[in-house]
């Protein structure tokens, strides 16, 4: 291998290593963030405190599935699966549909806004990738 060829190697690891920094920097940014910002804006909405807005058991399941809504999207986003973003959405409303009916407010919104604010800071890291 020629040390042309040997740098042409060096330089894709390199862009490889960052795209996995760029991905596991966001994953941690994303789960880091997306809680306070949901909780933000339930509170803002409903002008009640958080805890005001549903059961105990109802906060901790939605903080447990908001999570993994996060880390699927985030993935969805960074591989280019955006079709895959609807199922999530659907599967959710379909396992929840008992519980958006005693407190859509919580529900929807945080679902929403979850969803929007994983899908924003999805486009962000996306996009830093396809930069390097």
């Amino acid at each position: 291998m020629s040390i042309k060829e040997k740098g042409c190697v060096k330089l894709i690891e390199d862009i490889i290593y960052l795209d996995f920094i760029i991905v596991i920097l966001g994953c941690f940014l994303l789960l880091g963030t997306s809680g306070w910002i949901v909780k933000y804006v339930l509170a803002k909405v409903s002008k009640k405190k958080y805890t005001e807005i549903a059961e105990q058991n109802a906060l901790d399941t939605g903080f447990v599935i908001g999570k993994c809504e996060n880390l699927l999207i985030l993935a969805f986003m960074v591989l280019g699966a955006y079709t895959a973003l609807a199922l999530i959405f659907a599967a959710k409303t379909i396992v929840r549909g008992e519980d958006i009916k005693k407190n859509s407010l919580y529900f929807l919104t945080g679902t929403m806004v979850n969803v929007t604010y994983s899908i924003i800071i999805g486009l962000v890291i996306k996009t830093l990738v396809d930069l390097v």
